[in-house]
């Protein structure tokens, strides 16, 4: 059982869709506006990542930079992240990436006029004082290898208007090293997606769903994961074809916990899905290491359609 919305003004504060007209005076340039969003990862209360710089590189047109701080379309910066001592370290603006989960974003760059073309690469350069606190109150450094996260970049068309979000699956890209206090932020989790293509999810899971399955259902504890759902890319996929997030080529398109309300819900949230086909699917296991191969027990599926700027509503085993 499930139905769709619009999404309201609220979602699209990113910025307006793909592929208005752009008022720029020159016949070719594009505006381009970033923001980031986030599907959350398990035992962390905070997740602070302090960004410099985002930069557009591969067009043939010199780099395209935004620094923190600066005029050309970047936000200003905040004083979230801190030096070794408590200080404020300039030109950063720190994002809790916890606090956007589903349709939340929060803009990096806004309405910068660049040069139209095929971008090769995009990269986000992060300053020290990203950490991440953890639900037993515990605070650890994470680190960025080289300080900086590359990924393809866009596309953006002459006299076009674009507004971009990098959508954080945390449950991929942070991973504990062995032996080690820190953590990492990889980029494997991260996908760069058009706001004009994207549906999102604000679903539940049915309580009688996760009975009959023996998850463990109304902790005390509302930050401890109630189930996980997985999100994988077309109608109809076994469970024997589903895999965890350590696997890049059959992985999930997207994955993200189940949270008990405190109440009778059972919630979840997917932002910024690409538009298509995929199959759902809810297991009990909620502990999935991106750097190790994990056995999910899933035990229900349904196929879904995400639709080009409509959030979806769905109670998974609402008919079960």
């Amino acid at each position: 059982m499930n139905r769709v919305m619009q999404m309201t003004a609220a979602v699209l504060a990113v910025g307006t869709l793909a592929a208005c007209d752009s008022s720029s005076s020159d016949d070719n340039t594009a505006i381009f506006s970033l923001a980031v969003s986030d599907a959350p990862v398990d035992s962390a209360e905070r997740v602070l990542v302090c960004f410099s710089s985002v930069e557009l590189v591969g067009n043939g047109e010199g780099s395209q930079r935004f620094e923190v701080g600066g005029d050309n379309g970047a936000v200003p910066a905040n004083d979230l992240c801190l030096d070794d001592s408590g200080n404020p370290i300039p030109n950063t603006r720190g994002v809790d990436l916890l606090t956007l989960q589903g349709a939340n974003a929060e803009s990096l760059v806004v309405g910068a006029e660049v040069p139209a073309g095929t971008y090769g690469q995009m990269r986000l350069d992060i300053a020290n004082g990203s950490e991440i606190e953890l639900t037993d109150g515990t605070i650890h450094d994470l680190r960025v290898p080289s300080n900086q996260l590359r990924l393809d970049g866009p596309t953006l068309t002459a006299n076009q208007t674009f507004n971009y979000t990098l959508e954080f699956d945390l449950r991929k890209a942070v991973v504990a090293p062995p032996g080690l206090p820190h953590y990492l932020l990889k980029p494997r989790g991260l996908r760069l997606v058009d706001n004009a293509e994207v549906g999102h999810i604000e679903g539940q899971v049915a309580e009688t769903l996760l009975l009959e399955n023996e998850c463990a259902v109304a902790p005390e504890d509302l930050t401890t994961p109630v189930a996980a759902v997985y999100l994988y890319n077309g109608h109809d996929v076994d469970f024997a074809d589903m895999s965890d997030n350590s696997d890049d080529e059959n992985g999930p398109y997207a994955s993200t916990a189940v949270f008990f309300d405190g109440a009778a819900a059972y919630n979840f949230a997917i932002g910024f899905i690409q538009a298509g086909q995929y199959t759902i699917a809810v297991t009990c296991d909620t502990e999935d290491d991106p750097e190790e191969e994990t056995e999910l027990n899933f035990f229900h599926s349904e196929n879904i359609d995400i639709e080009q700027g409509v959030t979806l509503e769905i109670v998974v085993g609402a008919d079960s």
